[in-house]
């Protein structure tokens, strides 16, 4: 566990294991924990990195007019990947709202991308700017200084934070998390208002996204993995889609909730390591490659 400074805030960097890289990116509000079961599975074959985005997990707060912006995260990638020494392509992995950051990465900086996977990642297909974004910006910011100062931080932050994690996993499973660390990470303002912030600009960043696919991406593996749980197949199409795009693999981990890493984390580590699933469930193929 170390610290660096990256356009001067305070961010929090981990790397484990050995041989080539891997830089794991967490979902929105998340924190580098939440990889934890992952980890133990691709440390052996992979030296793998992990950070917090400003405000989230251990890292400082973003300054207070700063906004999330995809091409600033792809950015926040290579500067991580500088700091723990990643002199060599990497494997890039993104979950939920990650997976934009990633695959910006990947576009903006193909020479030191080694390959590509996304873990039930976002998916729009015709983003549009959202309306009134200084007055969205404004309210935003007032909501967190508001919940912030009035403490509601500390009294409820670990308390979402494990509502949130039941909602994302199969059958409501409980936060495999310490308490120590939820409470560490979750009850500060700062992780409240880069949670805020995040959501706020999701579809900026789906629709910068959008422009940045006009860059090809480079000729390296991609991997699209879809959690499934038995509900409707619509989303299972969406990423199905997504792959498609992308000219890359699609598998499914089932069963998970959007929470793959921690429902299925053996099925990010084969992802990641490029090694063959597990059989199918019966009736519904499990990986399928798409090549433009």
């Amino acid at each position: 566990m170390t610290f660096v400074r990256i356009d001067g805030v305070p961010h929090h960097l981990r790397v484990d294991g050995a041989g080539p890289v891997c830089l794991l990116s967490a979902g929105l509000g998340m924190s580098w924990f939440d990889w934890d079961p992952v980890v133990p599975l691709l440390a052996p074959y992979r030296t793998v990195v992990r950070f917090d985005r400003p405000g989230l997990g251990l890292s400082g707060p973003a300054p207070a007019r700063a906004w999330p912006t995809l091409t600033g995260e792809a950015r926040r990638i290579a500067r991580v990947l500088d700091a723990a020494g990643a002199g060599t392509p990497v494997t890039v992995v993104g979950h939920s709202l990650a997976g934009f950051h990633c695959e910006a990465f990947a576009r903006l900086h193909p020479e030191r991308t080694a390959g590509l996977v996304l873990v039930d990642a976002g998916v729009e297909e015709e983003p549009r700017p959202p309306r009134a974004p200084a007055l969205r910006n404004t309210a935003t910011r007032a909501c967190g200084r508001l919940l912030g100062g009035a403490g509601l931080s500390r009294a409820l932050g670990p308390l979402l934070r494990r509502t949130a994690v039941r909602a994302g996993r199969l059958n409501g499973r409980g936060d495999p998390a310490p308490y120590d660390l939820v409470r560490r990470a979750y009850s500060t303002s700062r992780s409240l208002r880069a949670a805020l912030a995040e959501n706020a600009t999701y579809r900026d960043q789906a629709v910068e996204l959008d422009g940045l696919r006009e860059r090809p991406l480079p000729d390296v593996p991609v991997t699209v993995l879809a959690a499934h749980a038995g509900g409707s197949p619509d989303w299972l199409d969406r990423q199905e889609r997504l792959a498609e795009r992308l000219g890359g693999t699609f598998r499914v981990a089932a069963p998970a909730g959007h929470l793959v890493m921690l429902d299925r984390p053996q099925d990010v580590a084969a992802a990641i390591l490029n090694e063959p699933v597990r059989p199918p469930l019966a009736g519904q193929e499990e990986e399928r490659t798409h090549r433009s």
